[in-house]
């Protein structure tokens, strides 16, 4: 048997604005770089930070959205894929680096500039009317209790009476 799985999922901030090109049959690209912090504390309790740099590449619509809404300091959330890139350089030498191609982008926060002297005003995730294509947290429904279909009643109000005999889903 053979099992293959070649899949990224990466939140943080973009290090520079994205560079977007168009591409033969009008396909964009957008190119920028993620900055991905974690925190923790070192053997003697001193808390510390690094942050890890990666190179991430959207096509098409995805790439097109990621050049007019995000901009450096956004954050966003990315689902990918790993993809090796090789190349020879000038010197003869060859060259190698493994960047994300995005599969799926999510906006996380505003605009640098929404609420700012001569923005839109708009109080949306991201400054202004988000696309169709962009999810933002406000447009999530509210989580439902979970209901045990067989009984009618919530996971809470079966503890309280003491009927947890069936698992709540």
């Amino acid at each position: 048997m053979s099992l293959n799985v070649n899949q990224v999922i990466l939140a943080g901030h973009l290090t520079r604005d994205p560079e977007v090109r168009t591409l033969a049959a009008d396909r964009a690209v957008a190119n920028f770089a993620l900055a991905i912090n974690r925190r923790y504390k070192s053997a003697e309790g001193e808390a510390k930070e690094d942050v890890t740099f990666i190179e991430v590449e959207a096509w098409g619509r995805t790439g097109e959205l990621v050049g007019q809404y995000l901009v450096k300091g956004s954050p966003c959330y990315i689902e990918g894929r790993l993809k090796l890139d090789v190349w020879t350089d000038k010197d003869g030498q060859k060259r190698s680096r493994i960047k994300v191609v995005a599969e799926n982008v999510q906006f996380l926060g505003r605009r640098p500039d929404a609420g700012a002297p001569g923005s839109d005003g708009e109080e949306t995730g991201l400054g202004a009317p988000a696309p169709a294509a962009v999810a933002t947290a406000a447009s999530r429904p509210a989580a439902r209790p979970v209901v045990n279909p067989t009984r009618g009643r919530t996971p809470a109000s079966q503890a309280a009476t003491g009927t947890m005999d069936e698992p709540p889903f």
